[in-house]
């Protein structure tokens, strides 16, 4: 708890204190003092703290009159002094509140290239997982608003909202978002959000996740760059731990992304060496320089080549994949000034 709210914490248990000291002085008062039984003291001392107005159960000798008189005034200060303590914590927690939120759109609005998560369920939260370990800047939008507390817990930036709003996606700076995930559990949102999406940023790579197979077609052609269907993954994926369980236990323990335990990398070719002269694979001496191997080949156009050879041109605009451990990686990321 902040010290905001263990300094109102503490303000309200001493409230709470003189309210029940008050009480038992009229209980006990009104007992001893007037004779009355337990239940008729504590009703008398009701409803003389609370001023209701109703007259007494038996009428008051001077004596009785005078320790009413008192606990009257005493009343009034210490029930107006924990009024005054519990609406000022009500207000102080909104303003808290609204300050928190403004300093988290504060910097929110200061990201660039970041991804924006529609989304918090499971495929939204594991994603935010991922980012997270990666170190790259991320935004969540989510509808509900009882997720705030987890979202908070976890130490995510945030927007609450429906993604569906063209304000809410600004607000999480999908024009200014390098990447967008819609990982909401509707096809029909997610098809929604992916247009709202594309037509705020059009050169945004969007990633979408589908629940039936009906809606890959759909969510494609509104503009999404991939589409995830996770129960089609899942299965595939225990059916291949039947088949080859070697090879798929293999592959789980590569890791692309974290501080300091990747095993694959993906390179722009850019920042392999000065293209305005080309060369091959071979000419890079990466195994020989680094200890990782190529795998991998992405061209201008997108289209992969799986284990390429050694002197295949490494033309602009074309990235090339290493496999490696993860020292391996990190000196390739040294040697190539990809840190």
């Amino acid at each position: 708890m902040n010290l905001v709210g263990r300094f109102f914490r503490i303000r309200i248990y001493k409230a709470l204190v003189l309210l029940l000291i008050i009480i038992l002085i009229g209980v006990f008062g009104f007992r001893y003092i007037s004779d009355y039984t337990w239940i008729d003291a504590l009703y008398m001392t009701v409803i003389t703290m609370t001023t209701v107005g109703f007259s007494e159960v038996v009428p008051l000798d001077a004596e009785s009159k005078i320790f009413t008189i008192f606990l009257i005034f005493a009343s009034v200060v210490i029930v107006g002094y924990a009024l005054s303590i519990i609406t000022e914590y009500i207000l102080s927690k909104n303003d808290v509140e609204e300050l928190k939120q403004k300093r988290m759109q504060k910097m929110i609005d200061s990201f660039n290239d970041h991804v924006v998560i529609c989304g918090y369920g499971r495929n939204g939260k594991q994603a935010a997982k991922k980012l997270k370990a990666y170190k790259k800047p991320f935004v969540v939008i989510e509808k509900n608003k009882e997720l705030e507390d987890r979202l908070q817990m976890d130490d995510v930036p945030y927007v609450i909202g429906n993604a569906n709003e063209d304000d809410i996606l600004k607000q999480a700076g999908v024009d200014r978002a390098s990447s967008f995930i819609s990982a909401l559990p509707n096809d029909a949102d997610n098809l929604f959000v992916v247009l709202s999406a594309r037509q705020l940023n059009s050169t945004i790579n969007i990633v979408s996740r589908a629940s039936h197979e009906s809606s890959y077609d759909k969510l494609k052609f509104a503009g999404a760059d991939s589409v995830i269907l996770p129960d089609k993954i899942g299965g595939d994926h225990m059916a291949s731990l039947v088949v080859v369980p070697g090879l798929v236990e293999f592959i789980d323990n590569l890791s692309i992304v974290g501080s300091s335990d990747i095993n694959v990398e993906e390179v722009a070719v850019e920042d392999l060496y000065d293209t305005g002269s080309l060369k091959t694979i071979k000419d890079l001496d990466i195994r020989q320089k680094t200890g990782c191997t190529v795998i991998g080949f992405k061209n201008e156009k997108g289209e992969y080549l799986v284990n390429p050879e050694a002197d295949l041109v490494l033309v602009p605009n074309s990235k090339v994949i290493f496999l490696g451990r993860p020292e391996q990686i990190a000196v390739l990321n040294s040697i190539f000034g990809l840190d």
